[in-house]
């Protein structure tokens, strides 16, 4: 085990405050597979809960930004900015911007399971310091340490989050990664003419990858693509579960991500 307490006087030199209770900050980087293995004498819990209040926080603190920065724009485009800047993905590079994988407690078959660097527990750890921040010095510091970062964030990705809906996002992001373009197909149809409903698939190299239902074929698709986006863990706000349609129209491996 590395020395913790080294660890976080190295980490708290690298903030602009420094934490009333260190227990605090400790606990935001306790992940539950150490307290199997950890002694009798360790008595700080996990960091679960600091990572769901962390949650909140961070939305809280992300709206807020949008809203102050983004005056004319209207609620569903504050949503997408903010799904963007909260997101998984865009979490787990603050954390490794800041190393946080470096301080975490784990337990033996976590670390050898390469659960440092692991994107979604990167993103909880972050989560987690975001809460034991708020806790410990209140908003306003959670604020001064999340400001900047955010800021940064909105700006790479608002021209993209505002100006192209699912379809579009998806398009780009398969023809980057796959070298192919996603194929649509209605799959049902039901309704008398007056009062149509339609289920759209969206597959990619023959594998479906969303499913989407709606008054209108292209509204199906929309739904349809933005279900492959939080598939592929894109910016995909526009995303609502459906799990009777996906269990019926989707591949096993598909479901559940």
């Amino acid at each position: 085990m590395m020395d913790a307490h080294r660890s976080l006087t190295e980490f708290q030199a690298t903030l602009d405050f420094t934490f009333a209770d260190p227990a605090l900050l400790q606990r935001a980087f306790v992940h539950r597979s150490y307290l199997n293995e950890a002694s009798d004498d360790f008595d700080i819990p996990d960091n679960e809960r600091l990572e769901f209040l962390g949650d909140s926080v961070l939305g809280f603190v992300a709206s807020e930004l949008l809203f102050r920065r983004y005056p004319k724009r209207l609620e569903g485009e504050l949503t997408n900015l903010r799904a963007a800047l909260v997101r998984r993905e865009t979490l787990a590079r603050f954390a490794e911007e800041l190393k946080l994988g470096d301080y975490l407690l784990l337990g033996h078959g976590e670390e050898e399971s390469g659960g440092r660097t692991r994107p979604a527990t990167l993103c909880a750890t972050f989560e987690a310091v975001v809460g034991a921040i708020y806790l410990d010095s209140g908003l306003g510091q959670v604020r001064e340490f999340l400001e900047e970062r955010l800021i940064d964030e909105v700006e790479r990705v608002a021209p993209s989050a505002l100006a192209k809906d699912p379809k579009s996002r998806l398009q780009e992001w398969i023809q980057s990664e796959m070298g192919v373009t996603p194929r649509y197909k209605a799959v049902l149809t039901e309704g008398p003419d007056h009062a149509r409903f339609f289920t759209v698939q969206v597959t990619a190299d023959k594998i479906a990858y969303g499913v989407g239902r709606g008054r209108s074929k292209q509204e199906a698709a929309q739904s349809a693509a933005a279900m492959a986006l939080a598939h592929f863990g894109q910016l995909a706000p526009e995303y609502t579960p459906n799990p009777e349609l996906e269990a019926q129209f989707m591949p096993a491996e598909a479901k559940g991500f």
